[in-house]
């Protein structure tokens, strides 16, 4: 009997990620956490024990009874996890215009994802003129032209949390093709594969494609087949807005398990959804098929948010046929009655088999402003296209027509209502299906205040942990967490992190799970989150009881392809 309980003791200390540890004589740590609800990340259920950090690094997790710490923190009552990983965020250029990262931080996230269609490698100075305007409003400069120029601009700058990014499709077509509707030549291709590779060992993730939005619409899938190679030769993996989300779900689906078949690698479906009314219902079919591809042999799998609507700019109301050749020549054709007239049609009945964003948003109705780029249209921002149109006496095309006019080429950002609540919330009880923000980090007293937001910037995480775990009880918390750690560091290759673990970075979110609660909503998105105590990145606390502190470890994370600048030369 003696031997059955020392073998059970040894396979509880063991544990499924790692030894529960003892102090041992390593000599005092930074920091130690003790006395809380540790939620490893593994999906293992929780138990009572301490966290020790050492420098930026996880030193020990278990009972470390009374070891000595430069810092000691009583988290009785709070569960301690490893920092949240937004798999897709947008805060790439948000973080040399507020290091902060607000909304992020507040929520418990310490990485984010980024690179989705566009990213910040590779620039050329054609595409840093047209970001001009940008930078003279928001008081940044794009002075690197490569990946390895971005995270050393990320490290001059500082920021709360940590970024890794992928390479964006579209950026890559930019840079070599343009804006016209288009194939590349054989030459070009082969141009843009080497982009990605050169990117790859500068720690690029994979490659990422947003084939619903122009100019990447353009893109056949041959083409993308082709970036996916180049980017699998260094461990990336392929992740997609896929081309369609609404009644023809099953094209883009049959195309992304194309992808991953032919180029041999794993993929991810971003934020996975069902948009428009006559899709509703079908998620259980969508995930079925994913099963399927998976049971086949394809590695796919999917990240969303938990909202029933989606944001992105109101110009992608507009069929992307009318965007060929970049924004000058959209002004022009809606200036053009005729061109305009056509544009109205197809909005209202698309010819290509879709519904578009204006149908799938149920018209002007479901279309609400949330930024505007000019200081003199700001009091639409909060309202619906229904609303402006009806203030104007403007039919709401016509209306949306208007306002990209008078941007004079910026964009418009916009939410849409596209989903039903029986779909997001039958894709995330998915154990494949992680977590994002798809938002940049911002703040209500930043810069970047004075523009409206989708409540995902502030909510997203809490809004998992607190309604849908603890309300509702769609899945344990345990179970949540994993979600939003272990696996997107996994499916992207950040091997050191989403683990609780001697040895792994030290990103940890400290919560109290009886009150993490998202507040932000449609009407009034500016509020963080409330409940996260403490949120440490690479070992230093920026946030304590809802107020940052003046920390800013936020580091640039390479790719598993990642080839440092010494062996590149040799190479």
């Amino acid at each position: 009997m003696d031997k059955v309980r020392l073998a059970l003791a040894a396979i509880v200390l063991l544990g499924g990620c790692g030894k529960r540890e003892t102090a041992s004589g390593t000599g005092a740590y930074d920091l130690v956490l003790k006395n809380g609800w540790i939620v490893d990340g593994s999906g293992n259920p929780r138990y009572r024990g301490d966290v020790a950090i050492r420098g930026d690094r996880i030193a020990a997790v278990g009972f470390l009874n009374g070891a000595a710490a430069r810092e000691t923190l009583d988290v009785r009552g709070l569960v301690v996890a490893p920092g949240f990983i937004d798999m897709m965020g947008q805060s790439e250029i948000y973080a040399l215009i507020d290091n902060r990262l607000f909304s992020k931080i507040t929520q418990g996230v310490t990485t984010e994802v980024t690179g989705e269609g566009g990213s910040v490698a590779p620039l050329t100075d054609r595409l840093v003129v047209d970001d001009s305007d940008a930078m003279k409003k928001w008081h940044y400069r794009e002075d690197w032209r490569d990946l390895d120029g971005y995270y050393a601009q990320l490290a001059k700058q500082g920021s709360t949390l940590n970024i890794a990014t992928f390479v964006g499709a579209t950026q890559v077509r930019l840079a070599v093709v343009g804006k016209e509707n288009r194939q590349p030549t054989e030459a070009e291709l082969a141009h843009m594969s080497a982009i990605v590779d050169t990117l790859m060992e500068q720690g690029a993730l994979g490659v990422w494609t947003a084939l619903e939005y122009a100019p990447a619409s353009y893109s056949k899938t041959e083409e993308i087949i082709a970036l996916a190679k180049a980017a699998r030769r260094h461990g990336g993996i392929y992740a997609s807005h896929m081309r369609n989300e609404g009644i023809r779900i099953d094209d883009a689906l049959d195309e992304v398990f194309r992808i991953a078949r032919e180029a041999d690698i794993p993929a991810e479906i971003s934020h996975l959804k069902l948009a428009g009314r006559a899709s509703w219902g079908r998620m259980p079919r969508v995930l079925a098929r994913i099963d399927s591809a998976r049971a086949a042999g394809l590695d796919v799998t999917a990240d969303q948010y938990p909202y029933i609507a989606g944001a992105t700019s109101l110009d992608a109301a507009i069929p992307t046929w009318a965007e060929s050749g970049g924004w000058d020549s959209l002004l022009v054709r809606l200036r053009n009655p005729e061109t305009r007239a056509r544009i109205q049609a197809e909005m209202l009945h698309p010819t290509d088999g879709t519904e578009g964003f204006y149908n799938e948003a149920g018209g002007g109705g479901g279309i609400l402003i949330t930024g505007v780029f000019q200081d003199s249209l700001r009091y639409m921002q909060g309202k619906r296209i229904s609303e402006i149109a009806a203030a104007r006496h403007r039919d709401p095309i016509e209306t949306i027509f208007d306002i990209v006019l008078a941007e004079g080429g910026h964009r418009t950002d916009a939410v849409y209502f596209l989903m039903s609540e029986p779909d997001v919330q039958t894709a995330m009880k998915t154990w494949w299906v992680a977590v994002n923000t798809d938002f940049p980090g911002v703040a209500p007293d930043g810069p970047l205040g004075t523009q409206s937001a989708h409540p995902r910037a502030y909510g997203t995480f809490a809004r998992i942990l607190g309604r849908y775990a603890r309300d509702q009880k769609l899945f344990p918390l345990e179970f949540a967490v994993h979600k939003m750690t272990a696996l997107p560091a996994q499916r992207v290759g950040l091997s050191g992190r989403g683990l609780l673990k001697s040895g792994m970075a030290a990103d940890i979110t400290v919560f109290d799970p009886a009150t993490v609660a998202d507040k932000a909503t449609f009407e009034q998105p500016h509020q963080p989150s409330v409940g996260v105590a403490y949120v440490f990145v690479n070992g230093q606390k920026v946030l304590d009881h809802g107020k940052l502190t003046a920390a800013r470890p936020g580091r640039g994370l390479r790719g598993p392809g990642y080839v440092s600048p010494e062996r590149r030369g040799k190479k």
